[in-house]
């Protein structure tokens, strides 16, 4: 049985915190998630076209055990400058990796296209290590969803996307959250902009309680004119997934993997050319597995459904701002 935590957000993970910080005038901003202590965490890509950085020291077979934060950010290649924002507070903090004598925080950070949104973005010196510091600066237990952090200035295929995020509690007492910055070349709904492809996933009205899109719906998805040309476009969605059950590297990287169906399931169509899709997963090593095999497969398909429900909220929950050339999916439907 999987109900969600009482916040029903990645912080119900104990111990992880999040933080968001924004510029409204750039229409950009980033999140940063921290925990107590370090994070086993790995990552895997399916969109065609990501942004990283430190990313090749979470693969399984690399040496470093754990990460002290991750970041999402939006700004396209100038938001990965945000990371070393988020580097500087936790040095001056005394948290990393101790190597020689010298503390290096280990901060590996993911970005999503938000250039064409309409804001300003004629800066004379890069916005994000400062955004990155003040995101670090506002960590907490509790934040807001929609048209914040690195989901700020992210759009749909035809309406504003958003950061969202999820939780559930599990029978056997692990918890599972996801935290996701929406910025698709494809749409969260079907083309009524009503239906959330994630409605099959929902609990208690947290997008809305609207009705499934139809299922004939799907096939009518890629073709829909506003979202072309796609080389036009270059969208991104980004995400982490946390648990507190104790696993290895390698368990984290298969919770990233099957976390991304619930990219494919919240929307259509999805890991496209021009997508950037990237999920974290990190675990904080707390509550030891019973049955490997069972506990780690019920964790991932909980992963998988939090990130469904997180991408839907995040659209759900996105607020109109002057300037915007797209509308909010509560615009969209009066």
């Amino acid at each position: 049985m999987m109900q969600p935590g009482p916040k029903n957000l990645i912080t119900d993970v104990e111990g992880i915190v999040v933080g968001n910080a924004e510029d409204q005038k750039i229409k950009t901003g980033v999140t940063v998630l921290s925990a107590d202590k370090p994070l086993v965490t790995s990552y895997f890509v399916m969109g065609g076209a990501p942004g990283t950085r430190e990313t090749d020291l979470l693969a399984p077979d690399k040496t470093i055990k754990g990460v002290d934060a991750l970041v999402l950010s939006g700004g396209s290649a100038f938001g990965l400058d945000a990371a070393s924002g988020v580097v500087d507070k936790l040095k001056q903090d005394g948290k990393g990796l101790e190597v020689a004598g010298h503390i290096v925080p280990l901060v590996p950070a993911a970005i999503l296209f938000d250039l064409s949104n309409g804001g300003h973005k004629n800066w004379a010196n890069n916005p994000y290590p400062n955004l990155g510091k003040k995101a670090y600066k506002n960590l907490n237990t509790e934040f807001e969803l929609g048209s914040v952090g690195a989901g700020c200035g992210a759009q749909g295929g035809t309406m504003k996307g958003g950061l969202g995020s999820a939780s559930f509690k599990l029978s056997n007492g692990i918890t599972v959250g996801a935290l996701v910055a929406a910025n698709p070349a494809g749409d969260a709904t079907d083309e009524t902009g009503k239906h959330f492809w994630a409605a099959p996933f929902e609990i208690d009205d947290e997008f809305g309680g609207f009705e499934a899109p139809r299922a004939g719906n799907y096939s009518k998805s890629f073709k829909r004119p506003e979202l072309f040309p796609l080389e036009d476009r270059a969208n991104t969605t980004i995400g982490i997934v946390a648990t507190d059950a104790a696993l290895t590297k390698a368990q984290v990287l298969r919770l990233a993997t099957s976390a991304h169906d619930g990219i494919a399931r919240a929307i259509v169509p999805s890991h496209l050319p021009y997508d950037g899709d990237l999920i974290f997963a990190s675990s904080t090593n707390e509550l030891p597995l019973r049955d490997e095999t069972y506990d780690l497969a019920e964790i991932c398909h909980a992963a998988s459904l939090c990130m469904a429900r997180a991408i839907a909220r995040g659209f759900y929950n996105a607020k109109n701002l002057p300037g915007d050339p797209m509308p909010t999916f509560k615009n969209f439907n009066g």
